[in-house]
């Protein structure tokens, strides 16, 4: 099967605007410039073919900083689901980022990895759930209101995919599938969702984070798809 750039390139895209919207409204400590620099570099380099393996490996390797830094917060609040959301939005990134690179390799990685890579996505969306029930009503505020039926019901319902998706990579069936769809759902997330809340409120920050997070998790299952794809025997 023909391996498509698609998801390699909407993903540095992605990554590139959640790291100059972090490096425009940063605050924090000075050593965070460098996963926010590694977000710049790597979405950068992912999109030039010579350069696209190393932009791999440094965007996952700024993600796997970022995930280890949510670790004090579950210790110290394991009860607060929201302290386990922040650990598991970047490794979905960080799942993204080695698809990626193994994409770009001559040969595929053994199965073993794939299975790895599958299962620990599917703990990220399994969360993604959970997070969305937790902040239901949140969710539902986000929908457009022009929308029919209404914005509580597509809340609900899009709440059963990532849960779905999860139980589909777990059992290892109809994965290539189900990343596909996942990742159709979340860039239809960013373009009826962040697009129009971006356009009418460019200045906060919560906006820029969420919709590029929205759209690189949409590039990282198409991207894991990708992988599953050229894994299948021929």
């Amino acid at each position: 099967m023909p391996q498509s750039n698609l998801g390699r390139h909407i993903f540095g895209t992605a990554v590139v605007g959640s790291g100059l919207a972090s490096l425009i409204w940063h605050h924090g400590p000075i050593y965070l410039y460098a996963p926010i620099a590694a977000q710049i570099a790597g979405g950068i380099a992912i999109q030039l073919r010579p350069a696209a393996r190393v932009g791999a490996m440094i965007i996952g390797a700024g993600y796997l900083v970022l995930a280890l830094r949510s670790i004090p917060g579950i210790i110290a609040l394991p009860q607060v689901y929201y302290t386990w959301g922040n650990f598991f939005y970047p490794v979905a990134d960080a799942i993204g980022a080695g698809a990626a690179y193994a994409l770009l390799a001559s040969a595929p990685p053994s199965k073993m990895w794939i299975r790895i890579g599958c299962i620990l996505f599917a703990m990220c969306n399994a969360s993604f759930a959970i997070e969305q029930v937790e902040f239901l009503a949140r969710t539902a505020s986000l929908v457009p209101k022009w929308i029919p039926p209404s914005q509580m019901f597509w809340a609900i319902i899009t709440t059963a995919p990532f849960a779905l998706a999860a139980i589909a990579l777990i059992v290892n069936r109809v994965t290539m599938l189900a990343t596909r769809l996942l990742a159709a759902m979340y860039w239809c997330f960013g373009l009826l969702v962040w697009v129009p809340i971006l356009i009418t409120n460019p200045h906060t920050y919560s906006n820029w984070s969420e919709g590029t997070e929205t759209v690189a998790i949409g590039a990282a299952a198409w991207l894991l798809a990708d992988l599953i794809a050229r894994a299948r025997p021929t």
